[in-house]
This record gives structure tokens, C-alpha cells and sequence, in this order.
């Protein structure tokens, strides 16, 4: 039985004002954005009931890689309110599963690279990026190379856990934005039975720079093993 399109809507209302507000996602844009972006467009119809649900969704069935997931919408959101997106900025998704995180940006204005290695949810993205009429730049690929062609990039966000940043990620980020930043990094970082920290690193003469942001216990991307390399 397909949920009625109001209730959905209403649910997303109480997402922002119940999960997201009351956690400092403040910045009018991106709520502008999550207010009004379908979230259960990029969800399988069976699994869009958990769409404004506070907590990661699960795709196995859907993915054919293990342990993937749709990031809780407030890890989302403080991860992109965190990156401070201008519109016609350049910005690489790392991880982008179904492609909600790559359509925010979009819809805020931004030129999005998105990289993703499961072909199933490369499919799947693709199809509800275009439902809620984004051009997205969808690419499979090995997530640790990120996406070399596209650099230097203004922010590149991983969305999901990892142990350590690959380096090629901090290698195509901008030295300098035309605004007059740097190019920066967000992700979720944790390592064996530590709790995971979102963190940002801005691009700086002697490297990245990175501090931590929040506690964020979130789900690893399984196809981000640990490598040696930079590790925040």
C-alpha cells in the first residue's frame, strides 16, 4: 500500500523541526532544502516509510554490497550545514549511495560529483536524482580514488564512516576557492571500538588541517578499508 504524498510531506516537516532544529541545523538554505527535497524518493518503495525515520536505513536487497545504508538525515544535514556550500561551488560525494546527500547540494546550487562503487545504487541514484530534477555528474568507480577528471574541488564529503581519509581525496581539493576559502573535507571518522567524529580539513600550506566537529555513530563504508595515509 503506497503512504499518501501529504503524509510524507508532514513527516518531513516534523523531521526538520523535531530532529534537525533542535540540533543547531540552522543554516536557511540547507533547510530550505531538506524541507522540501522528497527524502523517500531515495528509498525502495518498501523501505520509504523509514525515510524521516532518525536513524540510518539499512539497503541490503537493494545494495549488493554488505552493510550499506542511508545516512540518518541529521548526520547529513550537520555534515553539509558543517561544509558551509555556496552555490557554484564544485563539490565530490564520496559513497553516495542513493544519492539524497548529491541531490541536496544540487538543489542548493552547486556543480556535484558524485562517486559511488555499488552499480546497483549507481542505478538506483541516478533514477531519483532525475525524480526530483537534478543533474548530478553520477560516476562508478573505487571510492578511495575519488574522481581525479573533476578536481580540484571545493568540498568533498563522504558520507558514511571510515578509519582513516585515502589520500587521494585531500589531493583534489582546492588550495583556494574564488571566494577566498579553501577547499575542505568532511567525514566521519573512527577507527576499532572508538565512537565515530565528524571532522572537517581545510586545505593549508602544510596539509590538511582538520578538527573535529560532533560524536557521530554511523555505519563504515565497508569499501573504504584502512589504508596508510593521512588519518585525522
Amino acid at each position: 500500500m503506497t503512504e499518501p504524498s501529504d503524509d510524507f510531506a508532514t513527516a518531513r516537516q516534523v523531521m526538520v523541526d523535531g530532529q534537525l532544529r533542535p540540533n543547531r541545523v540552522t543554516d536557511p538554505r540547507l533547510v530550505a532544502v531538506l524541507r522540501a527535497l522528497p527524502r523517500e524518493l531515495f528509498l525502495p518503495p518498501g523501505r520509504r516509510h523509514l525515510a524521516y525515520s532518525d536513524e540510518d536505513v539499512a539497503l541490503d536487497g537493494l545494495a549488493s554490497e554488505p552493510d550499506r545504508v542511508m545516512v540518518a538525515p541529521l548526520v547529513v544535514a550537520r555534515l553539509l550545514q558543517a561544509a558551509a556550500a555556496h552555490p557554484g561551488e564544485r563539490a565530490l560525494v564520496i559513497g553516495a549511495g542513493t544519492g539524497y546527500g548529491a541531490a541536496v547540494l544540487a538543489t542548493m546550487g552547486l556543480v556535484v560529483t558524485a562517486v559511488e562503487s555499488d552499480p546497483a545504487l549507481v542505478a538506483f541514484a541516478q533514477a531519483a536524482i532525475a525524480s526530483v530534477g537534478q543533474s548530478v555528474r553520477l560516476v562508478r568507480g573505487p571510492l578511495a580514488e575519488g574522481w581525479e577528471s573533476g578536481a580540484p574541488y571545493d568540498l568533498v564529503i563522504i558520507e558514511g564512516a571510515v578509519a582513516a581519509i585515502p589520500p587521494a581525496l585531500g589531493g583534489q581539493l582546492a588550495a583556494a576557492t574564488p571566494g577566498g576559502g579553501r577547499g575542505r573535507l568532511l567525514a566521519v571518522v573512527g577507527a576499532g571500538a572508538e565512537v565515530p567524529r565528524a571532522m572537517i580539513a581545510e586545505v593549508s600550506a602544510a596539509g590538511l588541517r582538520a578538527k573535529p566537529l560532533f560524536d557521530c555513530p554511523t555505519r563504515h563504508l565497508a569499501a573504504l578499508a584502512p589504508e596508510p595515509g593521512f588519518v585525522f
